[in-house]
């Protein structure tokens, strides 16, 4: 257990699996009450005080779900608050984030040919996006903007385009994309934790106390939660899109960005318009299949990369500098560019590849010491690559990109040592 980078990775891997797990978990529960809420019926039956009644069968049982709009006259015993969700997910996220984003920030974050950051001010641009960004979606909800919801969501939208813009004028494409769902993310998390969980404590401390909850405070809960319901799905494609160079290499990957999120609309209002009993709007389907047919378009747009010949001329960063100068440095640099760079190629000539898969360049000897730790542990310490070993890269060849690693990990600071 003394290699950091490989006790580092499966951090990134545990941690990453509470992500989605606990994503799930409030995804699922997110969207089960917006649907419950939307087919609740009216009964005059129904006890004073009640909105509506849904009655469902799942699991070989039948369910009896009654919704108050303020609370009932007497709280039950057991009241089970759904919060964790919300926040294990937000803690998580912004755990991986530090994990694979503030502490690669060399090889993920910064992008010198758009803005020379040092590590420090990348990470402040970072989490410092994401408290702005909350505090200025607040300040609005709370304006007299809160009573025109339709308009409120219009000039979110268009705070979110310009977020994806200024977010790619300042980071990777990678990272462009997945800060913008991280930025997206805060917001519903801060919802629930600022706004909708404490509204709820004053209605049930109300009821303790005797008196009649104010309606206002159900009403303010339900414009979060619906802000939350529409920008879920944009955010799990954002979340996913560091997998694929389409979404987040291209020049206009902002627009891409800006895009999902008209298309998250369009499939959330199908689904709350058929449980709420509204009709069934087709004309969604084709609105959000013709909205993914111009991403996909937009998608063929030139790659934002550097050139061979800048790369070659670029000065390298300190980290980099050091695994360049490490001993079997050129052995490693001839061994990947003889077994990757056919696929990992700014122009691939691999049959079938067509972009650089994960949008990552192993062409030049500066490519290859910013992309050290994973050529180390895709190539050196696993089989993953090349795929099915289909370039034949045999075991000395594995050992010498480990060495080569190794020698230079031993001479960095412990601060750099996971890169």
């Amino acid at each position: 257990m003394q290699d950091l980078a490989i006790i580092f990775d499966w951090l990134g891997l545990a941690v990453r699996w509470l992500h989605v797990i606990t994503a799930m978990a409030w995804i699922g529960a997110s969207f089960y009450f917006i649907a419950l809420d939307l087919m609740l019926k009216p009964n005059e039956a129904l006890p004073e005080g009640a909105h509506g009644e849904e009655w469902e069968v799942h699991g070989g049982g039948f369910y009896h779900t009654v919704k108050y709009m303020v609370a009932p006259e007497r709280l039950p015993e057991h009241l089970t608050w759904h919060k964790w969700q919300s926040y294990t997910t937000w803690l998580s996220g912004a755990a991986l984030l530090m994990i694979v984003y503030w502490a690669g920030a060399e090889l993920y974050l910064i992008d010198l040919s758009k803005m020379e950051l040092t590590q420090f001010q990348a990470i402040l641009i970072s989490a410092g996006s994401l408290t702005i960004g909350w505090l200025v979606y607040d300040f609005l909800c709370k304006s007299e903007l809160g009573d025109h919801p339709t308009l409120l969501m219009v000039l979110l939208f268009v705070i979110l385009v310009g977020m994806a813009w200024g977010y790619n004028q300042v980071f990777t494409g990678r990272a462009a994309l997945l800060h913008l769902g991280a930025f997206t993310a805060t917001i519903m998390t801060a919802n629930v934790f600022l706004i909708i969980m404490p509204n709820q404590r004053i209605v049930v401390g109300d009821l303790k106390a005797g008196r009649v909850p104010d309606a206002k405070y159900g009403k303010i809960a339900k414009l979060r939660s619906t802000h939350n319901n529409y920008l879920t799905l944009p955010v799990v494609f954002l979340m996913l899109s560091n997998h694929y160079p389409l979404a987040f290499a291209t020049e206009y990957n902002w627009l891409i960005a800006s895009l999902v999120f008209l298309l998250g609309v369009t499939i959330r209002h199908y689904f709350n318009s058929i449980h709420a009993g509204k009709g069934n709007p087709t004309w969604t389907w084709l609105v959000s299949v013709l909205i993914f047919i111009l991403i996909m378009w937009i998608s063929t747009a030139p790659l934002r990369q550097d050139t061979y010949e800048e790369s070659q001329a670029r000065e390298l960063t300190v980290t980099e500098q050091v695994f360049a100068s490490a001993t079997g440095f050129e052995d490693a640099t001839n061994i990947v560019a003889g077994r990757c760079s056919m696929c990992h190629a700014r122009e691939p000539f691999w049959d079938g590849i067509h972009r650089a898969p994960k949008g990552l360049l192993l062409e030049t000897p500066a490519d290859i010491a910013r992309a050290a730790k994973q050529v180390y542990l895709q190539a050196g310490v696993t089989h993953a690559m090349p795929p099915a070993n289909i370039t034949a890269m045999d075991d000395s060849e594995r050992a010498q990109i480990r060495a080569w690693y190794r020698a230079a990990r031993a001479e960095l600071p412990f601060s750099l040592a996971m890169h």
